[in-house]
């Protein structure tokens, strides 16, 4: 991870002073890494130490970091990792157009990889990530959005990066097709089970903690799965309330936890997360065993107690 940062801090040098400054910000705001981490695992556990991995890695935190300037204008959020957003500090403008460079400066890197299959796999994910955005969009204030319609949106705009970042590690390593697919598959519902906890949080969480405003997502008219279990399960009262707050973007934000919390949709919530989980822990169980293929397992395994 050191040598990625590196990479990071070396390709986000411009000859426009706040293009470094923008990316630098939010990149210096003590993100997770998970991305980055997990294509170096992923090369890990199959033998792989091509530099090629440091380069690519850094490719994947720069598309992450460009999707969250852009989303935190589009959600006109103020707060992010503890910390006022990009956007609130430097406007809208610069997050937006930062947020371009940060794009075009990953296009450029993979290009420099002369991988066609890389450049596919990079192409596709962006394009499915923006698709995501644009799906997440049409179903802001939709009080009807059932599971099926939630987990598109997730496994488009978050769970996709993730899947990629596992399958770039296997080609690196120049693992075979089935071995490929196997890490893709643990990817895809690594980050499913990330984003479903990160809805889990949203109504029980800390502030503090997640560096994020409670309540949030239902400011923004999100129908999240824990909302979805609990409109289900509860009164036809409490549904109308929660049906009213997601699409109006306001409610009585203690009534709504209450009801999340007393119909059982977290704990619902959280069995949904497990079960993804398991299924990125069963996708990789023919990995070589090693440090890093048993890091993986532990990944998997901790983001059932993730707190922030």
């Amino acid at each position: 991870m050191r040598e990625v940062d590196a990479v990071i801090a070396q390709r986000l040098d411009s000859g426009v002073p706040l293009v470094g400054e923008v990316a630098r910000y939010i990149i210096a705001a003590g993100g997770k890494r998970l991305r980055p981490a997990l294509l170096l695992l992923t090369a890990g556990a199959l033998g792989s130490r091509a530099p090629l991995r440091h380069t690519l890695a850094a490719v994947v935190e720069f598309i992450h970091t460009a999707t969250l300037l852009h989303d935190d204008v589009v959600d006109a959020s103020t707060l992010r990792r503890g910390r006022s957003t990009a956007n609130e500090v430097f406007g809208n403008p610069a997050s937006v157009l930062v947020g371009d460079f940060l794009y075009s400066r990953a296009f450029q890197m993979m290009v420099e990889s002369g991988n066609m299959r890389v450049m596919s796999i990079l192409a596709e994910a962006t394009n499915v990530i923006a698709e995501g955005e644009v799906l997440q969009l049409m179903n802001m204030h939709d009080a009807g959005l059932d599971e099926a319609g939630y987990l598109r949106v997730i496994r488009s705009k978050t769970a996709k990066l993730f899947e990629a970042s596992a399958r770039l590690g296997a080609i690196v390593a120049g693992a075979d097709a089935a071995t490929e697919e196997a890490c893709a598959t643990y990817g895809q519902a690594l980050g499913t089970a990330f984003q479903v906890i990160d809805d889990v949080l949203d109504y029980d969480g800390d502030a503090v903690e997640m560096g994020k405003n409670l309540g949030d997502d239902l400011r923004e008219g999100k129908a999240t799965l824990p909302l979805i279990i609990a409109m289900q399960r509860g009164t036809p009262a409490e549904a109308a309330l929660i049906r009213t707050a997601i699409e109006g973007g306001e409610g009585d934000l203690a009534a709504i936890v209450a009801i999340v919390r007393d119909t059982g949709a977290l704990d619902a919530t959280r069995e949904a997360a497990a079960a993804e989980a398991q299924r990125a822990i069963d996708a990789i169980f023919p990995l070589p065993q090693n440090l890093y293929s048993k890091a993986l397992l532990e990944l998997a395994a901790q983001l059932l107690t993730r707190r922030s």
